[in-house]
């Protein structure tokens, strides 16, 4: 497995950090997760475009983690190249609600006409994803959030997307290779439905992760040194994220 962050920060526009988004490669398949604004320029840098992206996994729902959905369903139907292979749209509570919206909103510019358009909610449980297993768990944030647990030739990866600590986290990421914790605003700044670096150390200290990643960074944490506030809880490989970042798994 190969994990591509391509987007390390939130909906607060960043110079040095994109809106939300991950490609997650296992395989010969290429997975999103979230799609936040920017995301689709980004992906070309590592070859994968609207035509031959897989699936897309929304932790939730919110804007910074779904901005680039209406420009992938329209660039679908770019009349000289359109897309014809089939999609899968996956995501928690409300996923399929969220589509339909959309369409209220713009129409026939986000209908797949040309391909074939799987969406599926996954609130909870194991599922089978393209030959892919994973699992996804209920995580504290919004009633769409999930944090999600992929297993694929021994390795582990856990993706929390935004959440606050709960015991769903230390299942999601227990015994990791790779956990990719949300890590919003330092211990000072503490706001409901997001973690703080010691929060994020306590839960892979807790789950007993091999590597700890730090992700969705507002910009009070690259003013802090959210590393000695993460080590209060965590002793283990630590990780801050940065846009474009390759990680293997």
């Amino acid at each position: 497995m190969e994990l591509i962050i391509l987007g390390s920060g939130t909906g607060v526009p960043s110079l040095k950090r994109g809106a939300p988004a991950a490609l997650l490669r296992i395989g010969d398949k290429n997975l999103l997760i979230d799609i936040g604004s920017g995301t689709l320029q980004k992906m070309l840098h590592f070859g994968v475009n609207y035509l031959n992206l897989d699936a897309i996994i929304l932790t939730h729902l919110h804007p910074d983690h779904t901005s680039d959905l209406v420009p992938l369903f329209f660039a679908c139907k770019y009349s000289l190249a359109p897309r014809t292979k089939e999609l899968y749209l996956i995501g928690g509570k409300g996923t399929r609600e969220f589509y339909e919206k959309l369409k209220e909103v713009y129409g026939h510019w986000v209908k797949a006409e040309s391909f074939k358009l799987h969406i599926q909610e996954a609130p909870h449980g194991k599922r089978d994803l393209l030959g892919i297993c994973f699992s996804t768990f209920p995580l504290q944030h919004t009633r769409s959030s999930i944090g999600l647990r992929f297993e694929y030739e021994g390795k582990v990866l856990a993706y929390s997307g935004d959440t606050d600590y709960c015991p769903e986290l230390i299942e999601m990421g227990k015994a990791a290779d790779l956990l990719v914790l949300e890590c919003s605003f330092p211990n000072e700044r503490k706001i409901q439905g997001h973690l703080t670096p010691s929060l994020a150390g306590k839960v892979a200290k807790e789950a007993e992760t091999k590597r700890l990643v730090l992700t969705h960074f507002y910009p009070p944490c690259d003013e802090t040194d959210i590393i000695s506030q993460c080590r209060e809880e965590f002793s283990g490989e630590l990780i801050l994220a940065e846009d474009m970042m390759v990680l293997s798994v």
